[in-house]
């Protein structure tokens, strides 16, 4: 028998032990799973827009108890755990308000003594594999459009936060779900690589690093089986001569920090206007000051630990190698005393006199800090925001819209913001370019990746 722990990142205490399924246990699952969509998908989609609906109902009635367990699970601080209840119901029923239209027959046009058309078939199976940092509200991109579409569901969540799969599977029973429609296992990533290989499995969705990207892929070069992967980001913000400087600060610090920066569409680097840089930097800081590192658990904590120790060290590794390259560090970590070695905890941090050849502003940092570079044009802030391997998300600020949407028509990247960051509009496609991934999830687009056209020739 092997026990998973799940470490809080608070104070080192094990939040949870599980036992992690057997081969046997796994095997069950997976014949649940296919025997369950076989009657689930036969059921009509009103049926399964009630029942969707019924298992958002249990499991935001639950959020007074789901927030502070997310919290120490993960690190976030108790005043922000809640919003990710909001956020995970404002995407479950925008996309189930779109299925009707998205998976209704396309009609191709009369044929005299034909009928034609496009049917969205569901693919069978669905392997979510949900990380740990937004573990409801990654997850619930692939899980309530999957079961709409007529899917059944296998949940893998991250061995930080097991009880967001428990916490899935606990309100689809109290909405009255099928037994096996959706379920949830604990297991190692041999056992999931197994199950990607499995020919019961049609589908993955995975979210998570590009490491775990590329061992998703490997798992699953034998077969022909999709794979949705969102992986990394090194998303810029590009703040133009004629920004909203106020709005500008408060929301690029806000989309660099939120979360203790651990966001895949985090703000991580910020080109500046050399008319507004200095004010720019000086408003950062200001803001920057007022965050409150500690104990996340308590109300007044705005920025809490890392999820691990070691998560923590690669941003300060990074940071130090910025700095013996002639960065300078614009925070005095002094001033969050809660910020230590060798843990969690750390400060805040902003960095000017970066460049591209620092890992800072080229690799996933995904910590609480950002570089700053000034920029003297539009054409030079596009050629930073592209020269990275990542194109999750970009944000451009300024008054001018028309300037913002003919720059973001350059830009390499999945989502183009103007004026705001770090934020999931689900009637939108969420998706990305290079080393962010492949794939599509929210929006009427994503249940295209959860479906398989078939086509009806039928002559009278």
């Amino acid at each position: 028998m092997t026990v998973q722990q799940t470490i809080s990142p608070i104070d080192g205490s094990v939040v949870v032990e599980r036992e992690l399924a057997s081969s046997a246990q796994i095997e069950a699952a997976l014949a649940a799973a296919a025997a369950a969509q076989r009657t689930w998908r036969a059921r009509p989609l009103a049926e399964r827009a009630a029942l969707c609906g019924k298992l958002v109902d249990a499991f935001v009635a639950r959020t007074a108890e789901i927030a502070p367990e997310l919290t120490r699970q993960m690190g976030r601080p108790i005043r922000y755990s809640p919003g990710e209840m909001r956020g995970f119901e404002e995407r479950a029923r925008t996309m189930i308000a779109l299925a009707p239209e998205a998976l209704a027959d396309v009609q191709v046009g009369d044929k005299p003594g034909f009928r034609r058309f496009i049917r969205r078939d569901p693919l069978g199976v669905v392997l979510v594999l949900a990380p740990w940092n937004y573990p409801y509200l990654t997850s619930v991109n692939a899980i309530v459009p999957a079961l709409m579409a007529g899917n059944a569901v296998l949940l893998k969540h991250s061995d930080q936060t097991p009880l967001c799969a428990e916490r899935y599977t606990a309100a689809a029973r109290e909405a009255g779900l099928p037994d096996g429609v959706l379920g949830h296992l604990h297991c190692t990533h041999d056992d999931v690589a197994r199950m990607v290989g499995d020919p019961r499995v049609a589908y993955v969705a995975f979210t998570g690093s590009v490491e775990g990207g590329h061992a998703v892929e490997r798992a699953a070069r034998e077969r022909f089986v999709g794979v949705g992967l969102e992986l990394g980001g090194k998303d810029p913000a590009y703040v133009r001569a004629d920004a909203d400087l106020a709005h500008a600060v408060e929301n690029v610090i806000d989309g660099a920090f939120f979360n203790s920066g651990q966001s895949c569409c985090g703000v991580e680097r910020i080109y500046v206007h050399e008319k507004l840089y200095d004010d720019f930097v000086a408003g950062c800081v200001e803001l920057t000051y007022k965050y409150v590192l500690g104990n996340p658990l308590q109300e007044q904590t705005t920025l809490g630990p890392m999820v691990r120790t070691r998560a923590a060290d690669l941003v300060r590794a990074h940071v130090a190698e910025a700095v013996s390259k002639g960065a300078r560090a614009l925070i005095d970590e002094r001033r969050f005393p809660a910020s230590q070695p060798g843990t969690a905890y750390l400060a805040p941090q902003l960095l000017t006199g970066v460049d591209h050849t620092m890992r800072v502003m080229v690799d996933e940092t995904f910590g609480p800090v950002a570089g700053i570079m000034k920029v003297k044009s539009d054409e030079e802030a596009v050629r930073l925001m592209n020269d990275s391997r990542y194109g999750l998300t970009a944000s451009i600020w300024t008054r001018d819209a028309e300037a913002a949407e003919r720059l973001g028509d350059q830009v390499e990247t999945g989502t183009v913001f103007l004026n705001r960051c770090d934020y999931l509009d689900p009637a939108l496609a969420w998706t990305g370019v290079k080393d962010s991934g492949r794939g599509c999830t929210l929006s009427k687009l994503g249940y295209g990746y959860l479906t398989r056209p078939k086509s009806f020739h039928l002559r009278f």
